[in-house]
């Protein structure tokens, strides 16, 4: 069933539980997600990059996903991740997702705000729900730490349903060991009890420091990178196995799908603490 992230993440913080935000580019790895959650019967996010909404693809991806959401005897939220300006939200929402995010975390705070709130209002306006991000969780090793302060003001002015803190996180692979500020973000938790915070970044942070975000208020974790990189070794592995030979695409791409499932069922295991 399609539903928005206030339907399931307000729950998830009350239950110190976390769900999956898997991002997909292609039925297959969504399709994974989908089967993930109807094994598990636990909730999903599946999110639609941004950039995709730069040209027709993430319009028809997007009605892909829908139709096979509201399949699911699970929510399923489709979420636009990081959408970079006011005008991707709009598509986005347009395209039929249930929730967007709005990513002015580069821009000035008063700016930033601004933006969101936009955004917010518009995709509450349509009965959607809005993720905004205050303190940038960057590509590489550096990151701004999200304040207490930033975090209460920036929830306060924007009304969003869930909010992106950076905490030491960041996106893609790890070049070192990462230092996850979970002191901060049980801060943040506990001036903001009832808002469901989100971690970017999710690739290869350690079990122990997912499991302890969570316990301090973390609801939402995205997991994009490792979550392509499954399904591109497992399709490598595949395409080696054919040796040359030929097999229709569907049957050659069953065993990827099988991979990704697992994957996603595995953290999505993790993240509601089975």
């Amino acid at each position: 069933m399609l539903v928005t992230l206030k339907e399931i993440l307000p729950e998830a913080r009350r239950k110190k539980r976390a769900v999956g935000a898997f991002n997909v580019a292609n039925y297959e790895a969504a399709l994974g997600v989908i089967k993930a959650a109807e094994r598990e019967k636990l909730p999903a996010i599946i999110q639609i990059f941004q950039r995709l909404f730069l040209s027709e693809k993430g319009s028809d991806l997007a009605g892909t996903l829908l139709r096979m959401a509201n399949r699911c005897t699970q929510p399923i939220v489709v979420h636009l991740d990081h959408g970079g300006s006011l005008e991707i939200v709009c598509a986005s929402l347009a395209a039929g997702c249930s929730s967007a995010m709005f990513d002015g975390s580069m821009l000035a705070f008063e700016k930033n705000v601004e933006l969101t709130k936009r955004a917010a209002d518009y995709s509450h306006m349509l009965g959607a729900s809005c993720e905004g991000e205050i303190g940038h969780v960057a590509m590489g090793d550096e990151n701004a730490i999200t304040s207490v302060e930033e975090a209460v003001g920036f929830y306060s002015s924007t009304g969003v349903d869930a909010l992106a803190v950076s905490i030491g996180t960041v996106h893609g692979f790890y070049k070192s060991k990462p230092k996850i500020d979970v002191a901060r973000c049980a801060e943040i938790a506990a001036a903001l009890p009832d808002v469901p915070l989100v971690l970017h970044g999710g690739t290869g942070t350690p079990p122990e420091d997912l499991r302890s975000v969570i316990e301090n208020g973390v609801s939402k974790i995205n997991i994009a990178t490792e979550f392509m990189d499954t399904f591109l070794k497992s399709t490598r592995r595949e395409l080696d196995a054919l040796d040359g030979k030929f097999l229709p695409i569907d049957k050659f791409m069953d065993p990827v799908i099988d991979d990704c499932a697992a994957h996603a069922a595995r953290l999505m295991r993790f993240f509601a603490g089975k």
